[in-house]
This record gives C-alpha cells, sequence and structure tokens, in this order.
C-alpha cells in the first residue's frame, strides 16, 4: 500500500524533465530523466573517439550506483576489454553487437536488439561494434572502467584516432 501512495504522489513531485541534477544520487531523492533531457557529452577518452555519455545517476568514476548511457555512431568499435565490476547493459535503440574473447572477431559478434538485457561479470573479456547508431545504458557500482586486453588499443596512445 505504501509503494502505492508513494507512486500516486510522484507525478506531484516531477520538474520538467530531471527531477534531481543528472549524475547527483542521495536516497532521499527520486532521479527521473525523461527520453531527450539526457546531458550528452564526449564519451570518456578510454573510449574510441566518436561515441558521445550521458550520466544519469551518481559519478562512474567514484564508488558507488551509477547509470549512464552510451551513444555510439555505426560501425564504432570498441576493442577487447574487460570491467573491474559486474557490467549491466540495455540496449536502447539500434542493435549493439557483442562478442566475447580476448581478440575481435566479427563471426564471434552476437546481435543485440533493442529491448535487450545483458551482464557481463567481471574480468570477462569482450568487445563490441554498434549497428546503425546504438544507445546503451549502463548501470552497476563503481568506480567503472575498461582495460584493453592489448593495450596498445588504449584511445590514448593512439590519440584517440579511432
Amino acid at each position: 500500500m505504501r509503494w502505492l501512495l508513494a507512486l500516486a504522489a510522484l507525478p506531484l513531485m516531477l520538474e520538467p524533465g530531471v527531477l534531481a541534477a543528472q549524475g547527483e544520487h542521495s536516497s532521499s531523492k527520486a532521479i527521473v530523466v525523461t527520453a531527450g533531457t539526457e546531458s550528452w557529452g564526449p564519451a570518456p577518452a578510454v573510449l574510441p573517439a566518436g561515441a558521445t555519455l550521458a550520466v544519469l545517476e551518481g559519478d562512474p568514476s567514484k564508488s558507488g550506483p551509477y547509470t549512464m548511457r552510451l551513444r555510439m555512431p555505426d560501425g564504432y568499435r570498441i576493442p577487447p576489454h574487460f570491467h573491474p565490476g559486474d557490467e549491466h547493459v540495455t540496449v536502447l535503440s539500434g542493435t549493439f553487437l557483442v562478442g566475447m574473447g580476448e581478440h575481435f572477431d566479427r563471426t564471434g559478434l552476437k546481435a543485440l536488439p533493442a529491448g535487450t538485457f545483458g551482464m557481463i561479470p567481471t574480468g570477462m573479456r569482450h568487445f563490441a561494434e554498434a549497428k546503425g547508431v546504438t544507445v546503451i545504458q549502463l548501470h552497476g557500482i563503481g568506480p567503472w572502467s575498461l582495460t584493453y586486453v592489448n593495450p596498445a588499443d588504449t584511445p590514448k596512445q593512439l590519440g584517440r584516432s579511432r
């Protein structure tokens, strides 16, 4: 019954766009980001150039929960890598092609259409490519980072020319 009252009161608390500022996290504030109100900016330099990122909740560089969206152009590739924590991924639009292993192998890519959810465990080696403009939502417990299997794939070392 309490959750019904809280749910009924939510529309009364909402402001246009975002209830709490994007990037904030507080257990005392609801966070609502309506479609089209995300604050997009360049993706972190650890990712190949060309993608944009919107942080919806938390600070992915710090300890604690985070939620962010990554928008990738058609053909965007992320070389084989892994993360220090579980990575939860929801495909919001486009098709996200994902493969597992230490070498980028197009024959190993599995197409994940919009609406797909996946979880990649800590340390699992994987790679990805976008088919069409693709937006994924990532969430987990930070800090979020990625380490390339082949250090030469690190965009900072390549001048983000990928």
